[in-house]
């Protein structure tokens, strides 16, 4: 799971640009600094099953690993 938590961070264009991470039920909700820098086709090639994006909010639907990938994601940024 952390090769996927990986590719879920370099989709949200690394993570300098991730400014917070939580896991909602099925989705990763996510602030980034840059929205210009989040590459959906990345995100859904490293497993997303969908991509929402609103001002500097974004959404990856992931289904119920959520809450692991958060985990993963958190160790990765620290």
């Amino acid at each position: 799971m952390a090769d996927k938590a990986a590719a879920i961070v370099a989709g949200l264009g690394g993570a300098g640009n991730i400014e917070d991470i939580e896991a909602c039920i099925t989705r990763l909700r996510t602030e980034v600094a840059d929205p210009g820098k989040v590459d959906e086709a990345a995100l859904k090639a490293a497993g997303a099953h969908g991509v929402l994006v609103s001002g500097k909010v974004v959404q990856v639907v992931v289904g119920p690993e959520a809450d692991t990938l958060t985990d993963d994601i958190n160790d990765l940024l620290d």
